[in-house]
């Protein structure tokens, strides 16, 4: 019951015209007024943030905040791979053989995330790491590895919630929500990086130029808390011991190592 209930509200709540009205609103000058409310709310850190308050003319300009340079550090280990988001890592484990990762008792395909089925094959008895970001995260993204961008492409149209009732009662949305993937190509071996927008919000904006990836550049945003999965190629990826999930994590922090 509870199951169909939250489906028919979020079916009701993110039509076309709902989320043109709350996207427009939180980019309207009227949105600053909830700046302050917002910050202390969801506790955001500000003596990281690159700018005060007052100096975020919009609701959205607080969500797409840039840092002071010395907020994040990034792990130059060799071969390790960092986060790309403040965020939780929520689950990790192996892409079976048929494509399938369960996350929160749900079982999603990677095969309907990438919608491609030429890459896929790579990543079967793989590795995948979800990140979800909430509203209180720094929303910027950045490179988990140094490495080539092979390809970067764009699936679905609607964006449904991705926090724990998202995940747990909603449709796959991991797998069906509007997401933006960039493949990079690294010495071990190829990584994916999946950025799922989330309710309301399709907006996932790309920063970087050209295709070479630094490990820590930053190479997107989103403009609202959402959660980005990363997958390995097969016997590619070792995750780092201590992390345990769910696990609060930084941009630039270590995750795992890539291995030959």
């Amino acid at each position: 019951m509870l199951q169909t209930v939250y489906r028919l509200l979020i079916e009701l709540t993110n039509g076309r015209w709902t989320s043109v009205v709350l996207k427009g609103f939180a980019r309207s000058r009227l949105s600053r007024f909830i700046v302050p409310s917002f910050a202390k709310v969801y506790h955001l850190n500000q003596e990281e943030m690159e700018k005060g308050l007052s100096e975020y003319p919009t609701l959205h300009d607080l969500f797409i905040r840039t840092l002071k340079k010395e907020a994040r550090e990034i792990d130059q280990t060799d071969h390790a791979v960092v986060s790309p988001v403040d965020a939780v890592i929520e689950d990790v484990g192996q892409i079976r053989e048929t494509s399938e990762i369960v996350v929160k008792e749900k079982t999603y395909s990677i095969e309907e995330m990438l919608g491609n089925q030429e890459l896929l094959t790579k990543y079967l008895n793989g590795t995948y790491m979800i990140l979800y970001l909430s509203p209180s995260h720094y929303h910027r993204i950045h490179s988990p590895v140094d490495g080539h961008v092979t390809k970067q492409w764009t699936r679905g149209k609607k964006s449904y919630p991705v926090n724990k009732w998202g995940v747990k009662y909603g449709v796959r949305t991991l797998a069906k929500n509007y997401r933006v993937m960039t493949e990079v190509k690294t010495e071990f071996g190829h990584v994916t990086i999946v950025k799922v927008g989330a309710m309301f919000v399709n907006s996932i904006e790309t920063t970087h130029k050209g295709t070479e990836l630094e490990k820590g550049s930053e190479i997107a945003y989103f403009s609202f808390g959402s959660t980005v999965v990363l997958l390995f190629e097969k016997d590619i990826f070792q995750i780092d011991p201590s992390i345990k999930t769910p696990k609060e994590i930084k941009v630039g922090e270590k995750i795992g190592f890539l291995k030959k």
